[in-house]
């Protein structure tokens, strides 16, 4: 029998998400009864626009160049089907005799492969549907970890090695505003800049606690006062005890995205907000914030190289699964030991439509920092060459000036 593939990319773009789209392209040629294997162009929606190309055509040479190249290649999209629209990829599956449907992508993507193997259970036609975990959030249920996230934390990591830094050097208030609507492992991933004592930063706000904006600011005002100077790490989805966005209840009006919820990328109002918060309440004159916004996400030169390793794997296993395995299911990242992985096959059901948080024990009681427990999980897929930082260690010089 000769099987024919299709892969697509869905949601934010990652640094290592290419490495799975070339995994299936070249695993898929290990095995002679794969004819072809054809990529949609803007995720879902080019599949059911037919806006296909033939990845059987490309070289080997040009695969791997563009495995090591940050953000989707085939492109991606928003969209979120509902059973209808998968009905539309579905009969493009048909036509075109496809046999297994790939899917990179984040816990929508995986409810995405959900409906469409759904479907063509119902219409009769034999489809492996496999879903390829991709996330910065880190959010997928069933998960030690997903590829994209040791990329951006990494990002993450250095960045905040920087903004201490610079802190250091002048003093004051500095807030970075870091993706994670639900999930904080990215904003947590900051603590790991921390080289030396009192190193910044100093405060770190995840969505899985509770943001009170005068607890916030009794923080601040007595790290000030310890360190003379602050350095905060806060996850743009903070929120107050009712679950609304702190920046809805600091902005007042705000923009939503296609899904009704409330935009808190691509804009730095949250860190300017803050900002504001500690300048007026607190009377601290220099006060600077930024917003990280999309620049994590596809940072070309700060790639983790075990997060490249296991892209690439669960695209290999996903066409090994699709193969040897006939079943449908999402191909997980488990931890093994000090440091391995294994990729077991879990049902699509486990992962769809659902989102992980941070567990508790890696968050520090206070609710404004991580555990050690939370170093020990990160520390291995930050990869090797993280840069280190250096302090002058010469004595000073006695005054003598009378």
């Amino acid at each position: 029998m000769s099987h024919r593939i299709l892969v697509a990319q869905g949601g934010g773009p990652t640094a290592v998400i290419n490495q799975s789209l070339v995994g299936v392209a070249l695993e898929a040629r290990r095995f002679s009864d794969i004819a072809r294997v054809y990529g949609a162009a803007r995720g879902v929606r080019g599949i059911i626009e037919e806006d296909l190309i033939d990845l059987s055509q490309e070289t080997t040479a040009n695969l791997e160049a563009v495995a090591a190249t940050p953000a989707a290649a085939l492109g991606s999209t928003r969209d979120k089907p509902d059973v209808k629209y998968c009905q539309e990829i579905f009969k493009v599956l048909k036509a075109h005799q496809i046999d297994t449907f790939c899917y990179i992508g984040g816990n929508d993507s995986s409810d995405t492969v959900r409906i469409v193997a759904e479907e063509a259970k119902k219409g009769g036609h034999a489809l492996r549907a496999i879903h390829i975990p991709k996330t910065i959030d880190n959010d997928l249920v069933g998960f030690d970890h997903t590829p994209g996230f040791p990329s951006a934390a990494r990002f993450v990591t250095q960045a905040f090695m920087g903004a201490n830094l610079d802190n250091l050097a002048l003093k004051g208030v500095y807030c970075a505003v870091i993706m994670g609507r639900h999930a904080g492992f990215l904003t947590a991933a900051s603590a790991l800049a921390r080289r030396f004592p009192g190193d910044g930063p100093h405060l770190i706000y995840m969505p899985e606690r509770t943001f009170v904006i005068d607890r916030f600011l009794a923080d601040v005002k007595a790290t000030f006062e310890k360190h003379g100077r602050c350095v905060i790490a806060a996850s743009e989805g903070i929120h107050d005890e009712k679950g609304e966005a702190i920046i809805t209840r600091l902005a007042g009006a705000v923009e939503k995205d296609a899904h009704g919820n409330v935009q808190l990328s691509g804009t730095g109002a949250l860190a300017d907000l803050l900002c504001e918060e500690v300048k007026n309440k607190l009377g601290i004159k220099r006060v600077r914030g930024d917003t990280f916004g999309y620049l994590q996400r596809s940072f070309v030169g700060c790639v983790s190289d075990v997060d490249q390793r296991e892209a690439r794997e669960v695209g290999e296993k996903a066409v090994q699964y699709a193969m040897w395995g006939g079943q449908n299911g999402s191909v997980a990242i488990r931890r093994v030991a000090d440091y391995g992985v294994d990729y077991p096959l879990i049902p699509l059901e486990m992962v769809a439509g659902k989102t992980r948080v941070m567990e508790d024990d890696l968050i520090a009681p206070a609710g404004n920092d991580v555990t050690p427990k939370f170093f020990d999980y990160l520390r291995p897929l930050l990869g090797k060459g993280v840069p280190d930082v250096a302090r002058l260690r010469a004595p000073k010089v006695e005054k003598v000036r009378t």
